[in-house]
């Protein structure tokens, strides 16, 4: 016969917390965002990198901008998508966290 430990219940209830709906939809926020993002950056760069410098813009946009961005899901981004990302590409800390991951500057 099993029997739960006392830390058990309260691992419970700190999983139920984090799958709370809000964290749900952005969670599935974030992929559709990244699902635009990572084409528009490979406009830019190989493949690889593009996928490493998706998650610097989306770390570095707010909640708003990777919605906006989110909504483009499903058809080709347009250019003021393309502009979207640009300008958050632009930030010091997306450049910081390019930087880091041996991402060179966006060419054209």
């Amino acid at each position: 016969m099993t029997f739960l430990r006392p830390a058990t219940p309260a691992l419970l209830l700190l999983f139920a917390a984090a799958c709370s709906p809000q964290t749900m939809a952005d969670n599935v926020t974030d992929r559709a965002a990244r699902s635009v993002v990572v084409p528009v950056m490979q406009n830019y760069m190989p493949a690889p990198q593009a996928e490493a410098a998706a998650d610097c813009v989306l770390s570095n946009a707010s909640i708003e901008e990777r919605r906006a961005l989110a909504r483009d899901l499903g058809v080709r981004a347009g250019t003021l998508t393309v502009q979207n990302v640009v300008t958050i590409v632009q930030r010091p800390g997306t450049g910081a966290c390019m930087r880091a991951r041996g991402i060179g500057p966006l060419g054209g």
